[in-house]
C-alpha cells in the first residue's frame, strides 16, 4: 500500500542543526522529534569520527562543503528549526544555518537556552 501525503496533511519537517560533537545529543533529538510525529531532517555523517570516506584530509575538506551545502537544502525543506546546543554552545556552521533559516522566516526552536543572544548569529 502507498501513502501519498499532500503538503497539507504532511507532517511537520523539522530539520536539526548542531555541531556534530553531539552526535549523541542528535540523535537523542531525532527520536523525540520523531516520537512526537514530525519527519526529521538531521546530519547524515559525523567527521568528527573516524571513516573511510573521509580519511584523506582533501576529501574530508571536498565532503565538508557538500555536507554544508545539502544542510541548507534540508533547511529549505523543512517548516521548522531544531537547534540541538547542549550548554547553549552554538559553532560557527549552526550560526551560519540559523541566520540561513531566519533569512527563510522558518521558525526555530533550541533543546538548551542560549546565553546572551548568541542564537543571533
Amino acid at each position: 500500500m502507498q501513502h501519498t501525503a499532500t503538503s497539507a496533511d504532511r507532517p511537520t519537517i523539522v530539520v536539526l542543526c548542531g555541531s556534530t560533537r553531539f552526535w549523541n545529543q542528535l540523535a537523542e533529538a531525532t527520536l523525540y522529534e520523531t516520537a512526537a510525529g514530525r519527519i526529521v531532517l538531521a546530519p547524515g555523517c559525523n567527521l568528527k569520527q573516524p571513516h573511510p570516506l573521509w580519511a584523506d584530509p582533501v576529501q574530508a575538506d571536498r565532503l565538508k562543503q557538500v555536507l554544508d551545502d545539502l544542510h541548507l537544502q534540508k533547511i529549505d525543506l523543512a517548516h521548522e528549526l531544531l537547534v540541538v546546543n547542549p550548554g547553549g554552545y552554538i559553532g560557527d556552521s549552526t550560526r551560519r544555518e540559523i541566520a540561513y533559516a531566519r533569512s527563510l522566516n522558518k521558525p526555530i526552536r533550541y533543546t538548551h537556552p542560549v546565553d546572551g543572544g548568541d542564537d543571533r548569529g
